[in-house]
């Protein structure tokens, strides 16, 4: 029996105050509108965005929220306007969107829509600013347009990938985020060649994911920094050959990373957000032609400073968005690279859980023991 044009009640982890356990609760979701895709959630993931929103530290706490945005499913109806999309289509939704409108959708270099970029603040549709959520016709809030904590959700048809329907989507909903994030930092902006050397701030799932990115480019050294002792043994796993604790040197890290590579590393990828890590990240490249590229996101009144110097002497700093990746015209293609075993997906994946027990996904990242965590919605 179609649902399509129906209210569907089911299922949803709502989070009703901050920093507080997610309850699962009946909620009752709208059908699409124009221009948007409802879905049906298969498998959904955790990542540290979550956390930090669900925490509402530093931000504006828009609540009761459903939360989730790392996720694969199946689209179960689609709204007006909605062409290239029909049920029974397997999708990533993603927190950022490609309208193929607008200019940047339009430019080759950048991925950053204007009409659908990320927004944490919005907890509501774009088409009409309501919420498509409720429980007893009070609305429930949306986060950054896709809530996929949630057995269905609605999400704008600029923010649905379509993917290969034999891809397993236990493993590549992580794709949808963070691990795409890493990738797409080292693949698509540090652009190391084959036999150079790359530093990686950082060593969490984004951290390890741009790892893997230096790895699937051939670099030949791939020195991983991070104030964790703990997770340099699982870095390994991604390509990591050094480790540097910067608290084991009385001399800034940047200084040692240069005397380890005789002058500077060729590429460098920040995945930390520290202010501090971010300075050593770019003072570690080589001059003349080291590239250094910023991941992490910092504090709202955080500042960086470094001498002009280091930029005249050609060094380069870039920064990235979810890897540079236009998530309809380029997560298709990363899809694939995990089809064809070239990227390594289950080494990420440390957790599973059943829907039923999310609050234990939050527990293992709070923790630090889980680089992600699959949620299994049917169960």
């Amino acid at each position: 029996m179609s649902t399509a044009g129906q209210i569907i009640r089911c299922k949803a982890a709502v989070a009703w105050e901050a920093a507080k356990p997610l309850v699962i609760e009946e909620v009752e979701v709208a059908p699409p509108q124009k221009n948007e895709v409802r879905l049906k959630i298969l498998f959904t993931s955790l990542c540290h965005t979550d956390v930090y929103f669900w925490e509402a530290k530093g931000q504006t706490p828009v609540f009761p929220r459903i939360f989730g945005h790392e996720a694969a499913g199946i689209v179960e109806s689609v709204g007006e306007g909605v062409t290239d999309l029909q049920p029974g289509d397997h999708v990533l939704p993603v927190f950022t969107g490609e309208c193929k409108e607008c200019r940047h959708c339009k430019s080759e270099e950048s991925n950053m829509c204007d009409l659908l970029r990320i927004n944490t603040d919005r907890g509501v549709m774009l088409n009409d600013g309501q919420t498509r959520f409720s429980i007893n016709g009070k609305p429930i809030y949306h986060f950054v347009g896709t809530s996929t904590f949630s057995e269905y959700t609605v999400v704008h048809v600029g923010c649905v990938v379509k993917i290969n329907p034999a891809a397993p989507l236990d493993k590549v909903c992580i794709l949808s985020c963070g691990i795409s994030t890493g990738l797409g930092a080292t693949l698509n902006v540090a652009k190391p060649t084959k036999g150079q050397s790359v530093a990686i701030f950082g060593l969490g799932a984004v951290g390890l994911a741009a790892a893997e990115g230096a790895r699937l480019a051939g670099a030949s050294r791939i020195i991983g920094v991070d104030l964790n002792p703990s997770r340099f043994n699982e870095a390994k796993k991604f390509g990591c050959t050094e480790f540097v604790n910067p608290k084991d040197h009385d001399k800034p890290v940047q200084e040692v990373i240069a005397e380890m590579t005789d002058g500077g590393v060729d590429r460098s990828v920040e995945c930390t957000g520290s202010i501090q890590a971010m300075i050593s990240a770019f003072e570690c490249v080589h001059d003349g032609w080291g590239v250094a590229v910023l991941v992490g996101v910092p504090n709202k009144d955080d500042a960086f400073k470094t001498h002009p110097m280091n930029l005249l002497n050609e060094r380069t700093l870039k920064g990235t968005f979810f890897g540079n990746y236009k998530p309809r015209t380029d997560l298709p293609a990363v899809v694939e690279k995990y089809m064809n075993k070239e990227l390594e997906l289950e080494k990420f994946i440390t957790h599973s859980v059943p829907f039923s027990e999310i609050n234990k996904a939050f527990d293992y990242m709070l923790q630090g023991e889980s680089l992600r965590c699959i949620i299994r919605m049917e169960g």
